[in-house]
């Protein structure tokens, strides 16, 4: 197995895409390792066009770039989707690390929809239609093409993850048949190297399942390590950054890692960020997996539908859904690792 800085592996999934022989089983076993291991690993071979990935970023800063009045036409609503300003008081993870307000704007936006769709017209949590800026011509074309290709990649791991916790390839297809996922469209601006208290993103985990971080020149991300110390992530020309969230953590019953990171940009130049989020349906139970439970290993959370998780972790992270009636902490016991080093 290839390692990246001797830590994190590297998983080159081109065979398995091209569908030889054998090769999702030893993309499988890497993907094991990694989240039993390190909870992150790169990702190669995936066949995402380079072209794509840089037109995304173009229109990321095409975004941030607009005045801030354009911005706020399309500020963030109670389903996370609209632009996010740097936030004036910490969010309550944040604040409960004893930081100052993470130093990032964001852009979100979840599945295209249209006014017909019954979701949408219900009003349903994270179902409703994007907002998209009004004077920003092909920003909404190159978007929902980059994130068009992201879901179909998404859809095509998912069965290495069946299969590294011992499941059959298609397991989790009743889980995926209509996936949430956002895609975040993030500016770093420039930080004070000597402030340890500002962070462009404090410490954090992720809620779902897969994240997907494209190749990124500017370097920024760091990953806490077993070992308790920070990586920071090195640039791997081509490779995707994957990890997994509290979401996988959970239904694996702590199996598989859901892993601390954080952003700090004192790299000279504004950072721009596009991750990818994709989770389980809206309805999906998440519920510990028959191979991850044992008479000497019960559950240790009870099962929670995706949608229910998703309102409370949101809750936990951003401002804007603090007042949110979401799920009692009782119900959700979140399973993300729990140390000290998150405040280092």
């Amino acid at each position: 197995m290839t390692m990246v800085g001797d830590q994190i592996p590297l998983i080159d999934v081109a065979d398995y895409l091209a569908g030889k022989p054998g090769a999702a089983e030893k993309a499988a076993r890497d993907l094991r390792y990694a989240f039993e291991n390190v909870g992150f690993y790169y990702l190669k071979g995936h066949g995402i066009p380079q072209a794509l990935i840089d037109a995304q970023y173009e229109a990321a800063a095409r975004f941030h770039a607009q005045p801030m009045d354009e911005k706020l036409k399309v500020k963030v609503n109670e389903h996370t989707i609209g632009y996010m300003p740097i936030q004036e008081k910490a969010a309550p993870n944040a604040a409960a690390q004893g930081k100052k307000p993470s130093q990032n704007e964001a852009f979100f936006l979840r599945r295209e929809r249209s006014p017909d769709d019954p979701d949408v017209i219900a009003g349903r949590r994270f179902h409703v239609q994007n907002q998209w800026p009004p004077n920003l011509p092909g920003f909404r074309e190159q978007t929902l093409k980059y994130v068009d290709t992201m879901e179909a990649l998404c859809r095509k791991l998912v069965p290495l993850y069946a299969l590294a916790l011992d499941l059959p390839a298609n397991f989790f297809d009743p889980y995926f048949e209509k996936p949430h996922y956002i895609l975040r469209q993030s500016r770093y601006p420039l930080l004070d190297a000597s402030d340890d208290k500002v962070a462009s993103i404090v410490p954090h985990t992720d809620s779902g399942f897969m994240t997907l971080l494209p190749p990124n020149k500017v370097q920024g991300l760091s990953i806490l390590l077993n070992s308790g110390e920070w990586l920071d992530a090195p640039y791997v020309e081509g490779a995707f950054v994957v990890n997994g969230g509290d979401i996988l953590h959970r239904w694996t019953n702590e199996r598989f890692l859901s892993t601390p990171h954080k952003v700090r940009n004192i790299s000279g130049v504004i950072r721009y960020a596009i991750p990818f989020f994709f989770d389980p349906d809206h309805n999906a139970t998440i519920e510990c997996l028959p191979s991850c439970q044992s008479a000497a290993q019960p559950a240790k959370y009870p099962p929670i539908t995706m949608g229910d998780y998703a309102v409370w972790f949101a809750a936990q992270r951003y401002n804007h859904m603090a007042k949110v009636e979401t799920p009692s902490a009782a119900v959700i016991a979140p399973g993300a690792r729990a140390t000290e080093a998150w405040k280092s």
